[in-house]
């Protein structure tokens, strides 16, 4: 059997690095993708002894920069069987009045166009030869609105419905396509919304436990891993303390 190849994209932290991970102790083939060179270059190192690693140092959000990158993957790792679109961000939590215009253009820069531009370079191979997985990283904000999330919610919805409208186009192609939604996971994510506030990003995560990046790659694995007549379209995933974007049962001290 070939060993398959994976391209993850915001693979230097968090789900993607989690994600790497994983898929390298099952001998998947990695091309990581992410803005921070000297994190690439680390994760190669640890990696390559488990299997074949390439990287690409690149931001989702510049479309030129994505058609550069992808253009110059090294032949041996050329077919990409599966698709991680893991790269995003939230900046900022701030009502819709006073909202920064520059943290909108972030999220909406990186969250859906970013994920278009990997897909756009992808998804002709796949076509190609009628076969490849689509896994598209959404959140649980893409499900529901809260309070000063309003921009990041948008741009989960906008994954959310591409998610849909790109398994409908590919269904003809026997290509597979599903979401993983997290609700709250552990990573620097907050750090990013609160812009480097690490007292403030704490909060977020104190008095429950929280989903660990583990938690998810283990999910993205079971989704790849599934006999190829089963497609995974749609999964939200909280922690047992969440009951929804507002509702976290919490216990100080804990």
């Amino acid at each position: 059997m070939s060993t398959k190849t994976a391209l993850i994209t915001g693979a230097t932290s968090g789900i993607g690095k989690a994600t790497a991970e994983r898929f390298a102790k099952q001998g998947i083939q990695l091309i990581l993708c992410g803005r921070r060179q000297e994190r690439l270059d680390a994760l190669q190192l640890a990696l390559g002894a488990l299997t074949n690693v390439s990287t690409l140092n690149f931001d989702v959000s510049d479309r030129q920069a994505v058609s550069t990158a992808i253009a110059s993957i090294p032949e041996a790792f050329a077919r990409i069987d599966i698709l991680v679109n893991n790269a995003g961000n939230a900046h900022g939590l701030d009502p819709i009045e006073t909202g920064s215009l520059d943290d909108w253009d972030a999220m909406l820069d990186i969250n859906v166009k970013g994920l278009l531009y990997v897909s756009k370079e992808i998804i002709p191979q796949m076509v190609a030869r009628n076969a490849g997985h689509i896994i598209n990283i959404g959140s649980t904000a893409g499900k529901e609105v809260y309070p000063k999330g309003n921009v990041y919610c948008a741009s989960k919805h906008a994954v959310d419905a591409i998610n849909q409208g790109m398994r409908i186009d590919l269904n003809q192609y026997g290509i597979r396509v599903g979401a993983v939604n997290p609700g709250l996971v552990a990573t620097e994510f907050s750090n990013v919304r609160f812009k480097g506030d690490e007292e403030r990003a704490e909060t977020v995560y104190q008095g429950f436990q929280a989903l660990k990046p583990e938690d998810i790659a283990d999910i993205i694995h079971f989704v790849v891993t599934r006999p190829y007549h089963v497609n995974i379209a749609d999964l939200v995933v909280m922690p047992t303390a969440q009951a929804s974007s507002t509702i976290v049962r919490k216990i100080m001290g804990s």
